[in-house]
């Protein structure tokens, strides 16, 4: 169970866009927003007071790719791995963040809630690759040695 201000969180956003079905989805992107991440918990509590069934949350929440319903460090780092970015070398500057944050495929979060590292078919810069992004920044023309500085970088700022 989830403590009390989560709730009280979901219900101020709840009010920002009304009890009614057709406010799931902005719903569910503000909660997301809010934690870096979709509590299940909340998305039963959400069907409940926009009176729908928790199946159609669910479905609406496993479909669309951005809601995860694990939690997110501060800092999301996409790499790309689409055709343009892997032949110019993404999986080497994969390799070198996995290796210079402790992490891998199966465990894509560090225990410190400050990066996760997710691969992504496409971020539509092809004519920058290798290109990854952080939160909302493109960081084009990417290799190993300068996403290891980036995180050093970011490391300092948070």
């Amino acid at each position: 169970m989830l403590e009390k201000s989560f709730y009280d969180k979901t219900d101020e956003i709840i009010a920002v866009h009304g009890e009614k079905a057709s406010s799931l989805i902005p719903i569910m992107q503000d909660i997301q927003a809010e934690y870096r991440y979709l509590p299940p918990e909340l998305l039963v509590y959400i069907a409940k007071k926009l009176g729908i069934n928790e199946a159609k949350a669910y479905g609406v929440a496993t479909f669309y790719e951005n809601f995860s319903f694990d939690p997110k460090g501060k800092y999301i780092i996409k790499v790309c791995d689409g055709t343009a970015c892997h032949v110019r070398k993404s999986t080497a500057i994969l390799d070198r963040i996995y290796s210079d944050l402790g992490l891998s495929k199966e465990k894509n979060t560090t225990d410190d809630m400050l990066f996760t590292v997710e691969t992504v078919s496409c971020l539509g810069a092809c004519g920058l690759a290798p290109v990854m992004m952080v939160n909302d920044t493109v960081y084009p023309s990417m290799t190993p040695d300068a996403a290891t500085e980036l995180l050093k970088k970011l490391r300092e700022e948070a």
